[in-house]
């Protein structure tokens, strides 16, 4: 038959006193036992040497048989350096209810994403201060380019200055050949080539119609 080392309740109402028994796994609680082994009083301190007693001799006997210990004797047993101190295992009680879970999820949610976006934002800062040394590298290199080509289309733009105003002054300026023109506008080339005006055709038509003067 399976052998438990178990507590039996006995005291009064809301003074609890325990008996540690070796009993049949089959028989009730506070039902037929096989032998006393301790006994437990959960009203004393826990310092307090009269809180557990227990026959750790027939006890071990027993653990020899295959007896196996209920999780509060187990405790004791471990306490006293019978056997390995068990596990502690929260039970099913002890976990958080439906709305305590939903406010512990919110909870590791926010806390991912400010850490994701506190992460973001130092690679986000890296890369700009790598972009800000490499343009910096690219604008200190580029300046002599940009200085030669400045300086080239000053250059070209000065020559074609300077054509302009040469041409200019070629056809301002006189040359030798050409007459300066008088007051009139009319230079002395163009005087033979002038046609005549009305009143010189009418002093001419005058003169070819006076008389001739007898001599």
């Amino acid at each position: 038959m399976a052998v438990k080392i178990r507590l039996s309740r006995a005291g009064a109402k809301k003074t609890p006193h325990y008996r540690v028994i070796v009993a049949d796994a089959r028989s009730p609680r506070d039902g037929r036992f096989l032998e006393r082994v301790g006994t437990y009083n959960p009203l004393l301190p826990r310092d307090h040497p009269d809180r557990v007693k227990l026959k750790l001799d027939r006890i071990k006997y027993w653990l020899e048989k295959g007896a196996q210990p209920t999780g509060r004797v187990a405790k004791f047993l471990g306490s006293a350096d019978v056997i390995p101190m068990p596990k502690h295992e929260n039970p099913i009680k002890a976990k958080p209810k439906a709305k305590a879970q939903a406010r512990l999820d919110e909870l590791a949610h926010a806390k991912t994403q400010d850490s994701s976006e506190a992460s973001g934002s130092d690679v986000a800062e890296e890369i700009g201060s790598a972009a800000g040394g490499s343009s910096g590298d690219d604008k200190v290199s580029a300046e002599p380019v940009d200085e030669t080509e400045a300086n080239k289309k000053n250059e070209t733009e000065e020559s074609e200055i300077d054509e302009a105003t040469e041409a200019d002054a070629s056809v301002a300026e006189p040359t030798n050949e050409t007459e300066e023109p008088d007051a009139s506008g009319i230079t002395d080339k163009d005087a033979g080539s002038v046609e005549p005006t009305d009143e010189s055709k009418a002093d001419e038509v005058r003169k070819s119609e006076k008389p001739e003067v007898e001599k």
